[in-house]
Formats: structure tokens, C-alpha cells, sequence
């Protein structure tokens, strides 16, 4: 079973045991517009939660984009680094960013479902 949580900074993660898909939602791409570079964390990086872990450049801005938990990256997206714009089009599907391996899973805690994430970009 897969349990999806948000950040306040408008990353979602896709849980699944004890590792993690991290992605940004739909929201935060509307937001950024047209993307045209994604720099992803290097595989094996050890992450800690709200650090900095990859960067998405649009038209209009360069974002950060948080790890929303601790943990190592066990796996990035080929995809998203060949072709950008899938955030556009599928942020929160094909245009996933990273997997992390959740080193603490009482860092969850502080995270929203989808529909405190709802109320919080309302």
C-alpha cells in the first residue's frame, strides 16, 4: 500500500515500506511555470530532512527542492533529467524526482495528507 503525505513546501512523497518517492505537486509546478532544468542529488547522497536536495529552474525562477524526510538516495529519475517538462505535465506521476530510503520514520509525523494539503494551498 502506498501513502501519499505533502510538505508545506509543496513536495510530495509516495511511501511504500521504508523508502520513499519524492516528487514536487502539481501546485508548486503551476506555480514555477514552464520548467527547463532539473538538477537531481547524486545516487547514494545521504539526505537530511528540509536540506536541499535537488534544484528545478523554470522561466520564471529557480527552486530548491526539499528532502522531506532523512535518508540515502537510493534511486533518481533518468527521465526528468532528459526531458523537463514532464514536470509540467505530470508532476505528481512520471516527473518524480528521487527515492530516499526514510531513515526515521517519526519524521513523517509533520507531514500533510492530501487534504490538509488542499487546505493549506487554498
Amino acid at each position: 500500500m502506498t501513502t501519499t503525505l505533502y510538505t508545506s513546501d509543496h513536495e510530495w512523497l509516495a511511501i511504500e515500506g521504508d523508502v520513499a518517492t519524492v516528487g514536487i505537486t502539481d501546485y508548486a509546478q503551476q506555480q514555477l511555470g514552464d520548467v527547463v532544468f532539473v538538477e537531481l542529488p547524486k545516487l547514494g547522497r545521504v539526505l537530511k530532512k528540509a536540506e536541499a536536495a535537488a534544484v528545478v529552474e523554470s522561466v520564471k525562477a529557480a527552486s530548491d527542492v526539499y528532502a522531506p524526510v532523512s535518508g540515502e538516495v537510493l534511486e533518481i529519475n533518468p527521465a526528468l533529467a532528459a526531458e523537463p517538462a514532464l514536470v509540467n505535465s505530470d508532476a505528481q506521476g512520471a516527473a518524480w524526482f528521487f527515492k530516499i530510503k526514510i531513515a526515521d520514520k517519526s519524521e513523517l509525523g509533520g507531514l500533510m495528507d492530501e487534504a490538509a494539503y488542499k487546505a493549506h494551498t487554498a
